[in-house]
């Protein structure tokens, strides 16, 4: 077992505060918030003031992140494997399918959207990468509530609000449940105008790495119901390709 190395784990914890409060931080209230003695508060901020990752205000003299460790996420982001294999995925299926393309992961209590790519039709879906959709009313958010197991399933459930996003949303947690529990057997999963009125989305749930995703597609819904058939070969051949 590795041995954690009790200087790194402030530094990670340091930045986890600024994250948390929001705003400049002096050094007995990083201190305070670390439970370190003030000296060893003052050598750890100095070392980062040092190397660039905090700044120091000229009159206030407290600390705040600058945007090196932002910059320095984003490169390594944009050379993650996983993030390049999703974004093959979503084009591959657009390529077979010329409807927009999503992959997402389980974000607390809704789905984060980690790779998408919209067709180039007139009448498209359209998302951006980071944001999120609710998991009882997304074809993709009932793909990952279907990788949970029974126990994770309903606690997760019991903790979503199910608010209606159109009239069509499933608001019922029992209806949700029969919902999951009807992809699993079947292999896919599907949101019929629940969360956008006459959008109908496709899901099936794979693994990215070792983490469970959903690879999802969307459009019109008369539309998927014409290529419904096409469409779920398409998901599950670039599924399975994804997960390896």
């Amino acid at each position: 077992m590795a041995t954690l190395i009790p200087a790194t784990s402030r530094t990670l914890a340091a930045f986890e505060i600024f994250a948390r409060e929001q705003r400049e931080l002096s050094n007995s209230e990083m201190a305070r918030l670390l439970s370190l003695p003030d000296s060893s508060c003052s050598d750890l901020l100095g070392t980062m003031h040092a190397l660039g990752y905090l700044m120091r205000t000229p009159r206030t003299r407290r600390f705040y992140p600058t945007a090196r460790l932002y910059e320095i996420a984003r490169q390594i982001a944009e050379n993650d494997p996983l993030a390049k294999s999703a974004k093959e995925a979503v084009q591959q299926l657009v390529e077979k399918t010329n409807e927009s393309a999503f992959v997402g992961m389980l974000d607390r209590s809704a789905v984060k959207v980690v790779a998408v790519l919209p067709c180039r039709r007139p009448l498209r879906y359209i998302m951006e990468v980071g944001d999120r959709a609710a998991l009882h009313a997304s074809a993709i958010g009932k793909a990952l509530l279907g990788q949970l197991d029974t126990d994770e399933l309903q606690a997760q459930v019991k903790q979503l609000k199910l608010e209606a996003v159109t009239p069509h949303t499933i608001t019922s947690a029992k209806k949700l449940m029969t919902e999951v529990a009807q992809g699993r057997k079947q292999g896919w999963y599907a949101s019929e105008g629940e969360g956008v009125e006459g959008v109908t989305a496709l899901a099936v749930a794979g693994v990215l790495g070792e983490l469970p995703v959903g690879l999802s597609l969307a459009g019109p819904s008369d539309r998927v119901h014409k290529h419904r058939k096409a469409y779920l070969q398409a998901l599950f051949e670039i599924r399975d390709t994804l997960s390896g």
